[in-house]
């Protein structure tokens, strides 16, 4: 049985993985919110921010075969509507989270066998799209931190790759789906006509982190129901 760990297991996209990886895995959740469903999960849960808490506190197995780090964060103004502070936000959630966490858990990642860290970018890192100035330019980063890690961490067998999301119906979307209109409209602008739900990605990150992709590392993969790729 593996031993993996997710940040942010409290809801979305990070729930449907650890939800999904409990079932043959031995799963250690972090999270600084939890939904009611989290207890029912069999995890070993610690409520807890990685940004403003020592991660010392915890007492990690000592092989961690799988890392996710599932944080994020949408924040869509204007370019001139945003402030520093908005830029730096969102890179201590997305990139500056994963490295802290990264770097905390090398050592026990370098005992496995097969490690695999699995991050999370954004189409917008690769499209041009308005109001994204911000979460594109930390996405980007992300893609940066997932290419650079994979090849320096290579020589120990430990995978990096990331998965780059369109709008998908989580919590943190909310507001961008909050009327039937808004959610319609929203899918539309998808070559497959809708936008993605938390337990397709779920199983995504499990393919990542299991075997099967033991050939895969240094990978963005979208899934975006064909946003990043396909022109309609």
């Amino acid at each position: 049985m593996k031993n993996i760990v997710i940040i942010g297991c409290g809801q979305g996209i990070g729930f449907a993985a650890a939800k999904i990886l409990s079932e043959n895995n031995n799963v250690i959740g972090i999270s600084r919110s939890e939904n009611s469903e989290v207890g029912n999960l069999n995890i070993e849960f610690h409520q807890l921010d990685i940004l403003l808490e020592n991660l010392d506190e915890i007492n990690f197995p000592d092989v961690i075969d799988g890392l996710v780090y599932a944080p994020g964060s949408i924040n869509l103004k204007p370019f001139n509507r945003l402030s520093t502070d908005d830029f730096k936000n969102d890179f201590e959630i997305n990139v500056l989270g994963a490295v802290k966490t990264i770097q905390k858990l090398l050592p026990n990642l370098k005992k496995s066998e097969s490690a695999s860290v699995l991050l999370f970018s954004s189409v917008a890192a690769k499209l041009g799209m308005p109001f994204h100035a911000s979460i594109s330019a930390s996405k980007s980063a992300v893609e940066g931190l997932t290419k650079s890690l994979a090849a320096e961490l290579s020589a120990q067998k430990i995978r990096v790759n990331a998965i780059a999301l369109s709008l998908t119906d989580t919590n943190l979307a909310s507001q961008l789906l909050c009327t039937a209109e808004k959610r319609e409209a929203s899918g539309k602008r998808h070559p497959l006509q809708r936008i993605g739900n938390a337990d397709e990605i779920g199983k995504m990150v499990e393919f990542l982190l299991s075997k099967n992709s033991a050939w895969i590392t240094g990978q963005i993969i979208g899934i975006d129901g064909g946003m990043g790729s396909v022109k309609l």
